[in-house]
């Protein structure tokens, strides 16, 4: 990895154009007052979190029936952990990503981010998380604006947090995650799409998080240049000792750069521990069906199919 990602806590003037493999980080914004903040808190905390839909009403005479994204959720991230969410399209994932990002609210439970309680607060009140939490995102096309330049783009956090852009900045952040800082000048559509999931991951990491969320990060890209993104947030993760919420329908690759994996099935947790025994030895029937269904040479060879993966993974 080439480049660098200034370091502490003031302006760009201030910062170490050397990478020194911890950021000290600096929140623009502290916690509004009359929100608790727990001493020595975890990075994430959520308690039995639900999240309820309605339906459109279809008879005049009683409402619909709410689906249910989250059934009663819990857990813990610790601070600088590694931690990976993985299940199937439906049960839940990005409904919870959205609420510990404080993009939607959860219908019943509770959030806390680095000890602040999110429970109940304005999208005002929660300007402070945008410093503390940046998401990367599925499709980097969709999340990239087609009409900015990368400059704009990358420094697009600090404008809307009054830090005003910085070209030097915007340069250092580019060749951190490989791309020359000559890209700032180029629209997302001359990039491939390995280089715009750098462009997206560089635009999070401009004002200095304490924790990254990554929506199935590589799954929109090619299978050629996964590996080359997981190994670039990794790196990074460790360089800035950050905080990361790694989210995927992939187990293996949630293996890859994940210490310890909730496994997600319909809105619930139903499985959690260190990758390495989640993997090894998994207990619940569906996250047996998870690693069976990897694809492997010796399966594709056989001709396994998913009803052969079903049945021999059914109790």
């Amino acid at each position: 990895m080439t480049g660098s990602v200034p370091q502490g806590p003031g302006s760009d003037a201030d910062t170490d154009p050397v990478m020194r493999g911890v950021a000290a980080t600096a929140p623009a914004y502290p916690a509004p007052a009359g929100i608790p903040v727990s001493p020595d808190p975890a990075a994430i905390s959520v308690r039995n979190v639900t999240r309820d839909y309605r339906r459109p009403r279809t008879s005049v005479l009683r409402a619909s029936e709410p689906v249910r994204a989250l059934r009663g959720v819990s857990f813990e991230v610790a601070q600088g952990e590694r931690f990976g969410i993985v299940g199937e399209s439906g049960c839940g994932k990005s409904t919870l990503l959205r609420i510990i990002s404080g993009l939607d609210h959860a219908t019943t439970g509770s959030v806390h981010i680095e000890g602040t309680d999110l429970t109940g607060r304005r999208d005002r009140q929660l300007r402070f998380l945008r410093t503390r939490l940046q998401l990367v995102f599925q499709d980097p096309m969709s999340s990239l604006d087609p009409r900015m330049r990368v400059h704009d783009i990358v420094a697009e956090p600090l404008v809307a947090q009054g830090r005003g852009p910085s070209r030097e900045r915007v340069g250092e952040l580019l060749e951190a995650v490989g791309l020359q800082a000559a890209a700032a000048d180029r629209y997302p559509h001359q990039f491939s799409g390995g280089q715009r999931q750098r462009i997206s991951i560089a635009r999070a990491l401009a004002p200095r998080p304490n924790i990254l969320v990554a929506d199935e990060p590589v799954s929109a890209l090619d299978v050629s240049v996964r590996a080359q993104v997981l190994n670039l947030i990794a790196d990074l993760v460790d360089e800035l000792d950050l905080t990361l919420v790694f989210v995927s329908h992939d187990l293996s690759v949630v293996r890859h750069v994940c210490d310890r994996v909730a496994v997600m099935h319909e809105g619930e947790i139903v499985e959690m521990g260190p990758v390495a025994d989640v993997y090894d030895d998994p207990q619940h029937p569906y996250t047996r069906q998870l690693i069976a269904a990897i694809p492997t040479l010796s399966k594709a060879l056989s001709g396994t199919t998913a009803a052969d993966l079903t049945r021999e993974t059914s109790p």
